[in-house]
């Protein structure tokens, strides 16, 4: 109802479809309906785009405040829930089809890290150690940004400082690690 609302009251010039879709990707995820992001509802309102818009057309009016009180929301309801239903269908045959397979899970410590934190995870894919002008380019952040980042890191052991010195700082996975990596132990 929140993304109908946002969508019809039509607050901006523009983006207020992308807005009200965000909203509802939000709520659903704050209420544990996320999926933990197995899915966009973006991509899936794009599949059939028209079948979207026509669904928001509940009353004759362009202006969402005339015909308010007469508005069936019915239309609405039933494209939201059918879409909700493939989406978490399909999150189902996808789990129901790794687990069938065999994959293995992901090891526990690489589910503590975070989106920011496998993103430099990455980095050493290549190399022994990490700067931070290298982890504040990867994730455009600054600087200062990254040595905040890069500190929690190291207070969490999963990396270690490689070289203290305040001009030339690098990083180095810990031993634990690496082994996610496959490349060579840091020297």
């Amino acid at each position: 109802m929140a993304h109908y609302q946002f969508v019809t009251i039509h607050p901006y010039y523009d983006g207020n479809g992308r807005t009200a879709r965000l909203l509802a990707t939000f709520l659903l995820h704050r209420d544990g309906y996320g999926l933990r992001g197995f899915f966009s509802m973006e991509e899936h309102h794009a599949k059939n785009i028209e079948a979207y818009y026509n669904s928001l057309a509940v009353h004759k009016h362009h202006n969402y405040y005339e015909g308010r009180a007469e508005s069936d929301l019915t239309g609405w309801i039933e494209y939201f829930t059918a879409l909700l239903a493939e989406v978490f269908t399909a999150a189902k045959d996808e789990a129901l089809k790794y687990a069938k397979e065999g994959i293995p899970l992901e090891p526990q410590l690489l589910r503590r890290l975070d989106r920011r934190a496998r993103v430099i995870l990455g980095l050493f894919a290549g190399k022994d150690v990490v700067t931070t002008q290298e982890v504040a380019a990867a994730l455009g952040l600054s600087e200062r940004m990254a040595r905040n980042l890069l500190s929690g890191w190291v207070k969490d052991r999963w990396l270690a400082v490689a070289n203290a010195s305040k001009r030339a700082r690098a990083y180095k996975l810990t031993a634990i690690y690496r082994q996610f990596i496959g490349n060579k132990p840091a020297k």
